[in-house]
């Protein structure tokens, strides 16, 4: 960790001076340009190592001017090597899950870039205010569109580790999504704790955000531009192909309990 760095307190112990503490601004973002502005180009001003997950990780406080948010930092240099995913690509998949997300207008993705950090480049993405109470299983009760549309993006972008933990009800009520490192390989590697709708039909409305996408040639030129600055061919073929034979066979796929269940699931 840099030595510039101050120690993140969201509140500062009766040892520290209020002039030591950083205020943390309680509005969110105007609007996701706002967010990515933001994260690109304000200092970093303090910053920790988070304790768990199997990659280096780090919670950053951003400051410009007197805006300051709290971050999420996963510089490349932290990535651990691994088998079956190119070693140094994670925070492009991560970065990649964001666009993707926000082509379909579902916008589940906490806003993020890639930009230079204490530890070299990675992705840089702002923290949801969430409630850890929140129990997983009521999702469906509560959010049951917003958590088709993370079943659906599981499926075409593959996602193969969909921990319960990487799905956050917001303090604003609505369900966020994190964690997209291990995304979009060309072999299906499908593992997530979503099973609620394996077989149903996906609702018409959804179904149709899919294949309008898919038909917007414009939108999806503009995704293939930044894909290809982050995966390899295959891998980005693979995704739209996966993208349309859900929108073709119009139904969530059936899930294997021995092949589509994440390491640590919880």
């Amino acid at each position: 960790m840099s030595r510039s760095f101050r120690r993140l307190r969201r509140q500062p112990p009766s040892d520290v001076s209020a002039a030591e503490a950083i205020a943390l601004t309680p509005e969110p973002p105007a609007s996701v340009p706002a967010a990515l502005s933001f994260l690109a180009d304000a200092e970093i001003v303090a910053g920790e190592p988070i304790p768990w997950g199997s990659n280096y990780g780090f919670a950053l406080v951003l400051r410009r001017e007197d805006e300051a948010r709290l971050a999420v930092y996963k510089p490349r240099r932290g990535e651990v090597p691994l088998w079956d995913f190119p070693y140094g690509t994670l925070y492009r998949r991560e970065y990649a899950a964001f666009l993707v997300a926000e082509a379909l207008g579902w916008s589940f993705v906490p806003p993020t870039v890639v930009r230079d950090g204490p530890h070299g480049v990675g992705t840089v993405q702002l923290y949801v205010d969430h409630d850890p109470r929140a129990d997983s299983d009521g999702f469906r009760k509560s959010n049951e569109s917003e958590l088709m549309r993370i079943a659906l993006f599981d499926v075409f972008a593959n996602n193969a580790d969909r921990k319960s933990s990487h799905t956050l009800k917001g303090s604003d009520g609505r369900l966020w999504g994190i964690d997209h490192g291990l995304t979009f390989n060309a072999v299906t590697k499908l593992r997530t704790v979503i099973w609620d709708f394996c077989g149903e039909p996906i609702p018409d409305a959804i179904r149709s955000e899919m294949r309008c996408f898919l038909e917007d040639k414009r939108r999806t030129a503009t995704l293939n531009a930044q894909l290809r600055e982050l995966l390899d061919k295959p891998e980005i073929a693979t995704f739209y192909a996966r993208i349309e034979r859900l929108v073709n066979s119009g139904k969530f796929p059936q899930l294997d309990p021995y092949r589509n269940v994440p390491r640590g699931w919880w």
